[in-house]
């Protein structure tokens, strides 16, 4: 991993080079300092690839937006001292001052373990501000979503709720020269919420079973209007730069008109259904123990059974 940090800092530093000196946020893929866990038990992932919220790797990042005078948003599995059975994947941001600002635990995710999983334990740790955080920075308002939370847009509207200007989404998606669920799902979240999105997609993944360049290409800056300002190849790339410009986000927010659909939400039209439809509970790990192998998707066939028990599929 400190290898793959020493590699950023000399790409990071020539791509700010070429791009300018008002290059001032640069948001790195998922994945970029392992793969993805392929069936390793949750303690051996733990183990191998999570890493500590105060260790080296995160020193090494913070230097280099440090010396590069930029924000540094990222992905990667962490461990928590206060749920040591567990790991979480997590987005981050770093200033440029080296200082994490920004700490989100992802919460949708089929495979590996999420505050959700051990709710009431997180929440009384963190608080909610914790579970959907938001860093009000000198660049705006900056909010992660990681990987495919994309298509969850309940998600982006609390992040939204809390003030979020910009999404951050770091991601390792299909490669595809055809529309995928994932473009159209940032185009949306931006309409929807009048926001920018950010998302970096890996160049691939080496040492992988799986073919490298299946993960690939598309990294993509869109603006509040859903339009798609910049888009990479295929490829390692620091093509997908653009400006984003605030002073319009914030004048669009501000004009009463159709097109203003954050200030049209009526968000407690929704709070009774969505307490109503809610199929998976709290706290399933809240034994503070490791889940065994097959706890991940055990949990969603229960999910669907009590949605197909309830007549709702």
């Amino acid at each position: 991993m400190l290898g793959a940090i020493d590699r950023l800092r000399r790409q990071l530093a020539a791509s700010v080079g070429f791009i300018g000196p008002d290059c001032r946020l640069v948001v790195l893929p998922e994945y970029t300092l392992t793969g993805h866990p392929v069936g390793e038990p949750v303690e051996v992932w733990r183990d191998r690839a999570a890493i500590d919220p105060e260790g080296p790797e995160y020193e090494g990042l913070a230097a280099i937006a440090r010396d590069l005078n930029v924000f540094l948003a990222g992905n990667a599995y962490e461990t928590d001292k206060h749920f040591p059975e567990l790991y979480f994947q997590s987005s981050f941001v770093i200033d440029p001052g080296g200082e994490v600002v920004l700490r989100y635990r992802r919460l949708n995710s089929l495979l590996t373990p999420t505050p959700h999983d051990v709710w009431d334990r997180y929440l009384d740790r963190y608080g909610l501000d914790g579970v959907f955080p938001v860093a009000r920075t000198e660049i705006g308002a900056l909010a992660c979503i990681a990987s495919e939370e994309i298509l969850f847009p309940e998600l982006a509207r609390c992040l939204a709720a809390r003030g979020a200007e910009v999404f951050l989404h770091p991601s390792s998606e299909v490669g595809s020269p055809q529309t995928t669920h994932k473009d159209i799902a940032k185009r949306a979240r931006a309409i929807e919420n009048l926001c920018y999105v950010i998302s970096a997609n890996s160049g691939g993944i080496e040492g992988s079973p799986i073919p490298a360049a299946s993960t690939d290409g598309g990294s993509q800056i869109v603006d509040f209007e859903g339009r798609v300002l910049v888009e990479a190849g295929p490829g390692e790339s620091m093509v997908a730069n653009a400006e984003v410009d605030l002073a319009a986000l914030r004048r669009a927010r501000r004009r009463p008109g159709m097109a203003n659909l954050r200030a049209r939400n009526r968000f407690g039209l929704y709070a009774q259904s969505y307490a109503a439809a809610a199929t998976d509970e709290p706290n399933g790990l809240d034994d503070g123990a490791a889940p065994g192998k097959g706890w991940f998707l055990q949990r969603q066939r229960e999910a669907i059974a009590r949605l197909e028990a309830d007549g709702l599929i």
